[in-house]
């Protein structure tokens, strides 16, 4: 038994028939065929596979593509036409060196996109906390943050809160290697 699902992903309309239990992050990469969103841990601890949902972050591993159907779907790709015109979240990544080996960043940088859209003067305390469900493996979080904040607009360095309001749940205070 499948469903028909219409999803806009990207700005574009998809159509397919889908199993009712196809989660949406295996739609976005084996049926529309984008592979930026990552598949992590398939039980929301990581957010590698996080995207926009109606301009909502929403972990892709936690929806059902049939939740989605007549939505709006925005991934890392659909944030930036071409390289030479970054979206201004994954400039700032590239700008202050927020990634490492990289898997984490298309989650990380459309969870900010989300964080930024709900709350677009953050303080560092409410970057961390905003970004805690997404993990990344490789770096102290030092740069992801500062990454955000200067997509936010401000001046990492000068916008760094004081040693005891970093310690978010999650993140480690230490710079990034």
């Amino acid at each position: 038994m499948t469903e028909k699902v219409q999803i806009t992903v990207n700005g574009r309309p998809t159509t397919a028939e889908v199993e009712p239990r196809l989660l949406l992050v295996h739609y976005l990469r084996d049926v529309v065929g984008l592979k930026a969103t990552n598949i992590g841990c398939d039980t929301t601890s990581c957010g590698a596979c996080t995207v926009l949902l109606d301009g909502e972050s929403v972990k892709s591993c936690t929806v059902l593509a049939v939740q989605a159907d007549q939505q709006s779907v925005t991934t890392m790709e659909g944030l930036s036409p071409d390289p030479e015109h970054l979206h201004p979240v994954p400039a700032a990544f590239r700008a202050e060196h927020g990634l490492q080996c990289g898997f984490c960043t298309p989650g990380m940088v459309m969870a900010a996109v989300g964080l930024l859209k709900e709350n677009p003067n953050p303080t560092e305390r409410e970057v961390r906390e905003g970004l805690e469900g997404n993990l990344c493996r490789c770096t102290g979080y030092h740069n992801i943050v500062r990454a955000v904040l200067a997509a936010a607009g401000k001046d990492p360095a000068e916008a760094e809160d004081s040693p005891a309001e970093l310690a978010a749940p999650g993140f480690s205070t230490g710079s990034s290697s």
